[in-house]
């Protein structure tokens, strides 16, 4: 529901606040347009339909593309001014070279104004076939998936406060404070999700991504954990296995067993987010996004979810503690982005506009970003979200469980 500086990272879905980020969008030019091509032939038209109707019409459609087409130029230039802005802002950091305003686009992106496509009077003749629809898998394909190829289910919690409970805990461990891991699952379910609540699914009936839990994880963003934390979870659950005896302890060592080939499955790509990616497209990729489901191993994947984000801003230099809507900003546009954002001053977040952390076709999909199109506005409206959101039960209740 994932654009990204860092390398290999996280790409942004659909959550409370619209993000999309993704691939952008090409501006076709001027020279690829063959306005006869793009008319209708009189032939074969509705015979009521007039040649005064169909001239008029052909007219429009001239002056429709004309204007479209200007607008396209303008739009490929600004997009591109972004695209070299940001690329001599990442030169500048790995450098270690202050960053100023001069290395943002501190204009808006423009904005079509032109006249709309008109109707073809003209019925079509073959009408095009409806686009078939990726399948998204919900959670009955999850479970089904973590059946067949590592014959397991996950250890589902016995009600939602028991799940809240073991993210609070390992969340406290790990370093993640409860202001942070409260708003930012306000912000993500609307204060009232559940460990397994699907985006599109919490408030409706149809999914629209494959991001599930506390902190939305997308299913790419689960083998990513799994191949980079994977050592460290194996660790933790032996270690639990230790403490325990009989049917409890033959579990949780199938357990291990389990997520020890699935982390062999993570890791079997390079570390990088479309390998991942490649993996999460596939069955054997939903297996692995079952884990997030565990009692066990979904509050770990949930947590480092948002703890790489603290990590990566620690090791680069950002000292103070993040908000919960900066870290929000880096869980939501990936890490080297959202730093972007975080480490300007506020005199800046007031004049850069959002579109310098969007590539063009996610910004133009994104009505938040563009109504709050300033880094304060969009850092003030997640925090108005943040407050509202914070108010419902089940954030209330993760809160009483830290």
């Amino acid at each position: 529901m994932r654009y990204n500086d860092r390398m290999h990272h996280r790409t942004i879905r659909l959550a409370p606040l619209a993000f999309a980020l993704t691939l952008p969008l090409l501006a076709v030019p001027a020279s690829a347009f063959d306005l006869n091509s793009l008319l209708p032939s009189v032939s074969g038209a509705n015979a009521q339909a007039s040649s005064d109707v169909i001239a008029d019409y052909r007219r429009r459609l001239k002056e429709y593309l004309e204007a479209r087409d200007a607008f396209e130029q303008e739009a490929a230039a600004y997009w591109t001014d972004i695209a070299e802005k940001r690329r001599g802002r990442n030169a500048k950091r790995r450098a270690h070279v202050e960053i100023t305003l001069d290395d943002y686009v501190l204009t808006q992106p423009p904005v079509y104004t032109g006249p709309k496509r008109p109707v073809n009077p003209a019925p079509e003749t073959e009408p095009e076939p409806p686009r078939e629809r990726k399948h998204i898998p919900i959670v009955a394909d999850l479970l089904k998936a973590a059946a067949d190829y590592f014959q397991w289910t996950p250890q589902r919690p016995a009600n939602e406060i028991e799940f809240k409970r073991a993210y609070a805990r390992f969340a406290s461990e790990t370093g993640l404070t409860r202001e942070q891991a409260v708003r930012v699952y306000s912000f993500e379910t609307g204060g009232d999700g559940r460990h397994d609540s699907q985006s599109g699914l919490i408030h409706s009936s149809h999914a629209i991504s494959t991001a599930i839990g506390y902190n939305q994880l997308l299913t790419t963003n689960t083998v990513e954990l799994l191949a980079e934390q994977g050592p460290e979870f194996m660790k933790i659950l032996a270690q639990r296995a230790a403490s325990l005896s009989g049917p409890a302890r033959q579990a949780m060592e199938h357990k291990l067993a389990v997520l020890k080939k699935m982390v062999a499955l993570a890791r079997s790509v390079p570390d990088d987010w479309s390998e991942h990616q490649k993996i999460a497209d596939t069955p054997q990729g939903w297996a692995l996004h079952a884990m997030v489901l565990d009692i066990d191993v979904g509050p770990m994947l949930q947590t480092h979810k948002l703890m790489t984000s603290v990590v990566f801003a620690r090791e680069r230099g950002f000292t103070r503690p993040l908000t919960a809507a900066e870290l929000e900003m880096m869980n939501l546009t990936g890490d080297g982005t959202g730093l972007d954002m975080v480490t300007m001053p506020q005199v800046m977040r007031e004049q850069v506009p959002t579109s310098n952390f969007f590539q063009r076709g996610g910004y133009e999909r994104n009505p938040v970003a563009i109504h709050h199109n300033t880094v304060a506005k969009l850092l003030a409206v997640t925090d108005a979200r943040m407050d509202a959101n914070c108010k419902q039960a089940g954030a209330k209740e993760l809160g009483a469980a830290f």
